[in-house]
């Protein structure tokens, strides 16, 4: 076994505090990664909070998780020790069925293994995430990390990074495509970035004015108000691919009048919206409304090669472990631009 350190939330109404618990030994394809950085996720708020109903506690949050290899397991051949790599949103699937045989894991028949707040498939113990000093993962789902990227800014890209860049693979975004990208968050700044970096003509929705400076500093060709009313009338079927990210319920319709002939209107964010809106905005055009989880393993790699290729980077405010019920409390205000980042060398000051 192997002693960890972490900050764990231990009821859905109390702060997150430091917590003493005994990671797995290694198996024989598990590699041990000592975290030197772990991103914050709205997932880790509505974790900790039990927002969804779910939440096994205790739970140690984290699923954006970058470090350096400490150990191997006997029959790892992918890794070295002192390697940089990373971990994101899964741990694990049955690495049996058609989706996982095609590189799509996290929509593994059988189920995924999430990186916290799931169970081992093996003991069915809780897994623990990255607000923790190390952690143990089976090699297949660990990523290589680029030399050339700044490790303490990589960790956003393993959960908004990817489920951003996952769609935009998937509908074939690149050169000469309209990409409408709707909300700047942390999800939404990220699909700016890598929709530039893919060669779209990248255009931000927004409904906050003071955004449209931010939105041109990260790269977008142009903005558009959604309370600009004639702005979005002369914007109908302007996009052949628009990507939702704000994270609340909300009306999407507006959004599919934006949409062209035969194109794509994609949720990433709000995963608790109930959707209505009127038929025709679909069938006059055949337009299509879909949604995207995050991706698989080798897409996640891809992006992180593409991110060292295009010096692609999320925009990152980094802190204490100590810090992070205040973190909290300000995403809950949206008061960050654009992702939190916990320096995990922080936690040996408790």
């Amino acid at each position: 076994m192997n002693q960890a350190f972490a900050y764990a939330a231990h009821d859905a109404h109390s702060a997150l505090v430091p917590f003493h618990f005994e990671r797995r030994g290694l198996r024989r394809n598990d590699v041990l990664i000592d975290i030197l950085y772990c991103g914050v996720c709205h997932t880790d708020l509505h974790q900790a909070r039990d927002h969804w109903r779910n939440t096994i506690f205790p739970v140690v949050p984290g699923h954006e998780i970058v470090g350096r290899v400490a150990a191997l397991g006997t029959d790892v051949t992918l890794f070295k020790i002192g390697d940089r790599v990373a971990v994101g949103c899964m741990v694990d699937s049955c690495q049996e069925c058609d989706q996982c045989q095609r590189g799509m894991e996290q929509m593994c028949r059988k189920g995924l293994t999430l990186t916290y707040n799931g169970k081992d498939r093996q003991t069915g113990e809780a897994t623990y995430g990255g607000y923790s000093n190390s952690i143990v993962v089976r090699e297949e789902f660990v990523l290589r990390v680029p030399e050339t990227l700044d490790i303490s800014r990589v960790a956003p890209l393993l959960c908004a990074g990817i489920s951003t860049y996952s769609p935009l693979r998937e509908w074939n975004i690149g050169p000469g495509s309209r990409l409408g990208v709707v909300g700047l968050g942390g999800l939404g700044h990220m699909a700016v970035k890598l929709g530039v970096a893919l060669g779209a003509q990248v255009t931000v929705v927004t409904r906050t004015p003071d955004k449209r400076a931010d939105a041109l500093t990260l790269g977008a060709h142009h903005v558009l108000l959604f309370s600009d009313r004639a702005a979005m009338k002369a914007s109908r079927s302007a996009f052949d691919f628009v990507l939702d990210t704000i994270p609340v319920p909300h009306e999407i319709a507006p959004y599919l009048a934006l949409l062209d002939v035969e194109s794509t209107f994609c949720l990433v964010g709000a995963v608790d919206a109930a959707l209505s809106f009127p038929a025709s905005l679909l069938l006059n055009g055949r337009k299509r409304v879909t949604g995207s989880p995050i991706g698989g393993v080798r897409e996640t790699q891809l992006m992180l090669d593409l991110c060292a290729e295009k010096n692609v980077l999320p925009e990152c405010e980094t802190i204490a472990i100590q810090q992070i019920n205040h973190a909290y409390e300000r995403m809950e205000r949206n008061d960050v631009r654009y992702r939190f980042v916990i320096d995990m060398a922080t936690l040996g000051r408790d």
